[in-house]
């Protein structure tokens, strides 16, 4: 478990460089006429009234996150009343990571490694973006984020864009922020984040 958890992290500790992100603002959010809160990801609508796992599940760049989610069990906890803030990598992200860890990642020998990776993209609590920014100006330019997976995010801003740091040196950028769930809220990333070993 210990090297898949490895080849994960030599992986997602690749450079995630800011270009083609947007800056942390509603960039996703479009105005229906019916919901301010309606964003859209990746062409497909996210209702604000529907869970985190309704959501992604219409997502059509989070196919990836979406099996590994189900693969981990943890379907059930992301449809819970939470409230969850989740950062949420995209397939393009994913695959960075070679594909024969993903693989081996999601067979069940495997599934406590998965949860482990997985829950350290979730925060409790419903962190929007302006509460990170503030978290992080609050901190002198760095803010610690506990997860659910019971390790820490380092949250910075480099430039205009809000960076995550893992425990192992991994990174990723916020490409869309605060599309609202009923149960919490996503921030799309561009990295796979992984905890340390």
């Amino acid at each position: 478990m210990n090297r898949t958890l490895t080849t994960l992290a030599s992986a997602a500790a690749l450079s995630f460089g800011a270009a083609g992100c947007t800056t942390m603002t509603n960039d996703g959010m479009m105005d229906d006429g019916m919901s301010s809160d309606l964003a859209y990801v990746g062409g497909a609508a996210m209702y604000p009234t529907q869970t985190i796992v309704q959501n992604a599940v219409n997502s059509p760049i989070h196919t990836t996150l979406v099996q590994l989610v189900q693969a981990a069990d943890l379907v059930d906890t992301l449809n819970g009343a939470g409230p969850f803030t989740v950062f949420a990598p995209t397939d393009e992200a994913f695959g960075r990571v070679p594909s024969a860890t993903v693989t081996m990642l999601t067979q069940p020998q495997n599934q406590a490694a998965l949860q482990s990776v997985l829950t350290y993209h979730v925060v409790p609590g419903r962190v929007t973006a302006a509460q990170l920014m503030q978290m992080i100006r609050d901190g002198n330019g760095s803010a610690s984020i506990r997860t659910v997976n019971g390790q820490s995010l380092t949250a910075t801003m480099d430039g205009d864009f809000v960076k995550l740091t893992g425990m192992d040196g991994s990174s990723a950028y916020v490409s869309q922020a605060d599309v609202m769930q009923s149960n919490g809220v996503i921030h799309v990333v561009n990295g796979v984040l992984t905890p340390s070993l």
